[in-house]
């Protein structure tokens, strides 16, 4: 059985893992990130890579439902500013008032259920601590009134 160094002659490559045989969530739990040079544009970790893809889809979903109306009102406004029948407002107005707002709603919470996932995948918490109940005020505090009783 050859190693995984060897060639084969049978097609003319070598069996080499080049990821290590590390899955994206063991590769992500080695990274220090303090020692990582964040790029927009070539993401270096799993983690990174998988994010940047959720934010350019969202992107570009919210670009086509903010400004898809109002190019297809400038290039076509005798379909774009008919009025829809059951309502009556103008097709342009529906898309911009109604669908638009609707959209980022629905990509917000799109982008929520996707970032908790990709944290759930690579093993990141969001939990927050709870604070320790202690007591705050010492038995032998000191009145404010500088002692003085009624």
């Amino acid at each position: 059985m050859p190693d995984e160094n060897t060639h084969d002659a049978r097609n003319g490559s070598k069996d080499i893992a080049t990821d290590g045989g590390m899955t994206d969530v063991e590769r992500e739990q080695q990274i220090d990130y303090m020692d990582v040079e964040i790029n927009l544009l070539k993401p270096a970790t799993p983690f990174m890579r998988d994010h940047l893809r959720i934010i350019w889809i969202g992107f570009t979903i919210w670009v086509l439902t903010t400004f898809a109306p109002i190019t297809a009102t400038r290039l076509a406004p005798e379909i774009m500013t008919t009025q829809i029948p059951v309502i009556g407002f103008p097709l342009h107005y529906f898309l911009l008032a109604v669908v638009g707002p609707g959209a980022a709603l629905v990509l917000s919470v799109w982008y929520a259920r996707k970032r908790d996932q990709i944290d759930e995948k690579y093993g990141i918490s969001q939990d927050v601590a709870e604070p320790e109940m202690t007591e705050t005020v010492a038995d032998d505090a000191a009145a404010a009134d500088g002692g003085i009783g009624e």
